[in-house]
């Protein structure tokens, strides 16, 4: 019994121990499962078998990892610090992972997280509630959720069209996305090319090589990342035209001067107007692997040039290297010949302009003056001339044809060469678009610069042929030669003295001063225009004789003496011929070949004059246009007219940046 009785004290002292360890053991457990992994303490969940606590017992694990469903192994681990202090701190695991029902939870579940539609959700409730819009950052991300829909990185996978090329967690780091003011940005941003490397790593390795890269690796958190040039959200392919515009443009907030310059070129030009098919900063500089112009394999360096310029101008010569596509006309240093044909140009400019402006004004002003007293009105005795020949035969067809042609050439230039030249104002893109697009406005001011060339040189022809054939008899100062002689000084001081009612309207024969002025005019502008021309026209040819530098200058002098050009034809010719008060609104001389005898008499008295004395008026006499002819001229006229007010208008406006 003795033994029993031990046995069976051993015994209940066993279980005894053995309940009171169980219940130690359940004890812990409760306290341990109260305890959070970390030393900051989540919101209540819904529910609380889901709770981050318990989600961190396993994915709070040092390097907790599972092989994904193609082998490779996945890293799950989150630390539990740094997300708390990430965007996302404050939200349930749950919230973003809501295929997880219960913990543990399947094997091989595949990432379901719906960023775009929680932040869509979130945004809708906070639209609906008081307070509207009171979430300002909110609105911030679906904006931009808006602008990555139309991404590239939204699209389907070209290999997997169930998934997108990149969601956001894919470039976010979900678990520890910081705010953007917070201090760890600046360290975040030296980040971007390796997330974007992640999936880009061959173009990681390139743009490491880089001075952007180079500048990343050493710390510069202000040298260009990937998000500066192709923006963040709203990624487009390269390729496509709207994104090889705004990378240009994205070049151009750091380096401002030379997006400056860039826009005053050709391809800068074209490239402001909204078109993708010239040369852009990357395609001189290259993209990824920019180097320095010093580095031997810049793309820029001196060596390696011209091999970049045949990349698009296939037959480029030696002469391209010495273009200056970044050459300014404010810096004489750098760029001498540029500043001297610029200053030259605008002297001649201001020169023409401020004398034929201010006579113009004065002539307006006097002939104003005397119609208002009656002076000078044309009067002739119709009765006294043969019948129905009241008018005098000024032009002949040939002259009408050849005047009809040279104004729609260069109304046809000056549209289309205005629209590059001002191709920052407002209105060029529109009329680029209306031209149908660069290529089709190069053609267009070609035939334009062929039909004024044309009838240039077939004038030059004739004369060759009339003077050679008359050369015995014809005076080169005579009184029918435009050849500048004595009398136009004198008439043209006769004229000042008139202005200013020192003396009577000067007496004038078949070629006034102003009108043989108006003719010598071409000969400088084909000679500045023409021959600028036809070097951009063949740079090819141009290249393979002359320096690059000459692009430069021949752009310069091309686009100012065709402001000239057009800004006086469109004010001081039109004044002359149309808007004086002896004239206005509109002359029909030129379209219908004739004047009216009296108007002849008045302008051309001294020529008159001479007819009238050696018997010979007669045979310059024709009868009046008939209703058709002159209504047709008159239309022909007014719709020139327009034209070129029109274009003279569009100059102002890209003179003032409108």
């Amino acid at each position: 019994m003795a033994r029993l009785h031990a046995l069976t004290s051993s015994s209940v002292s066993k279980s005894v121990l053995s309940s009171f360890s169980k219940l130690l053991f359940a004890v812990f457990l409760v306290t341990v499962a109260q305890i959070p992994l970390n030393s900051t303490a989540y919101a209540e969940p819904d529910n609380p078998k889901l709770s981050n606590d318990r989600c961190l017992r396993c994915h709070g694990r040092e390097n907790y990892s599972k092989k994904a469903a193609n082998g490779e192994e996945r890293q799950l681990h989150v630390t539990a610090e740094k997300f708390q202090q990430s965007v996302h701190g404050g939200r349930d695991c749950v919230n973003c992972h809501n295929d997880i029902v219960k913990i543990p939870h399947k094997k091989g579940l595949d990432r379901k997280v719906g960023c775009v539609k929680c932040h869509m959700d979130l945004w809708e409730e906070a639209q609906a509630a008081e307070g509207n819009g009171k979430d300002e950052r909110l609105g911030v991300v679906v904006e931009q959720i808006e602008s990555y829909m139309s991404s590239v990185h939204a699209r389907p996978n070209i290999n997997d069209q169930s998934h997108t090329n990149a969601t956001c967690y894919d470039c976010h780091d979900a678990h520890y996305i910081t705010p953007i003011d917070s201090a760890a940005h600046p360290e975040n941003r030296l980040k971007i090319p390796l997330v974007c490397g992640q999936c880009h790593t061959d173009i990681l390795n390139t743009y490491m090589t880089s001075v952007h890269g180079k500048e990343i690796g050493g710390g510069n958190t202000t040298a260009a990342v990937c998000s500066d040039c192709h923006s963040t959200h709203n990624i487009a392919a390269p390729k496509d035209v709207s994104e090889r515009l705004a990378i240009t443009e994205h070049c151009g907030d750091c380096h401002h001067e030379s997006l400056e310059s860039y826009t005053e070129t050709y391809h800068g030009k074209i490239t402001r107007l909204g078109y993708g098919e010239t040369a852009k900063c990357y395609d001189c500089h290259g993209s990824h692997g920019i180097k320095r112009v010093n580095e031997p394999d810049s793309k820029v360096h001196n060596g390696n040039r011209l091999e970049t310029c045949q990349s698009c101008h296939v037959d480029a010569t030696e002469g391209y290297v010495t273009f200056q596509p970044h050459g300014t006309t404010d810096n004489f240093a750098d760029y001498p010949v540029m500043w001297l044909a610029s200053k030259g140009m605008i002297a001649l400019l201001l020169g023409t302009f401020k004398f034929f402006w201010l006579h113009s004004a004065l002539w307006f002003y006097r002939e104003y003056q005397d119609r208002k007293h009656g002076k000078d009105r044309p009067h002739l005795r119709t009765e006294d001339l043969p019948k129905g020949k009241t008018h005098f035969r000024r032009f002949t067809i040939w002259w009408r044809v050849a005047h009809l042609i040279g104004a729609l050439s260069i109304m046809l230039l000056a549209l289309t060469g205005l629209t590059v030249l001002f191709s920052g104002s407002a209105w060029a893109p529109v009329a680029m678009n209306l031209l149908g697009g660069p290529e089709s406005a190069a053609i267009l001011h070609r035939i334009g610069a062929i039909g004024f060339m044309g009838v240039f040189f077939v004038h030059l022809v004739y004369f060759a042929f009339h003077i050679g054939r008359n050369w015995r008899t014809f005076e080169f100062f005579g009184p029918n030669s435009l050849i500048p002689n004595w009398d136009d000084l004198g008439d043209a001081i006769a004229m000042f003295r008139w202005f200013f009612g020192l003396g009577p309207r000067p007496v004038l024969d078949h070629y006034s001063y102003w009108e043989k002025f108006d003719y010598w005019a071409p000969f400088w502008g084909m000679t500045i225009i023409g021959v600028s021309g036809m070097m951009m026209w063949f740079p090819e040819f141009t290249a393979g004789y002359l320096p690059g530098w000459v692009f430069n200058v021949a752009a310069i002098v091309h686009g100012e003496e065709a402001i000239l050009a057009v800004v006086f034809l469109f004010t001081v010719h039109f004044f002359n011929n149309h808007f004086r008060p002896d004239k206005f609104p509109l002359d029909t001389t030129m379209f219908t070949g004739s004047i009216p005898l009296e108007h002849y008499r008045h302008e051309h008295r001294r020529e008159y004059d001479r007819l009238v004395a050696s018997g010979e008026l007669e045979k310059f006499l024709v009868a009046a246009p008939s209703e058709p002819m002159a209504r047709g001229s008159s239309i022909l006229g007014a719709t020139l007219i327009v034209i070129g007010l029109t274009l003279l208008t569009l100059v102002i406006l890209g003179f003032l940046g409108v």
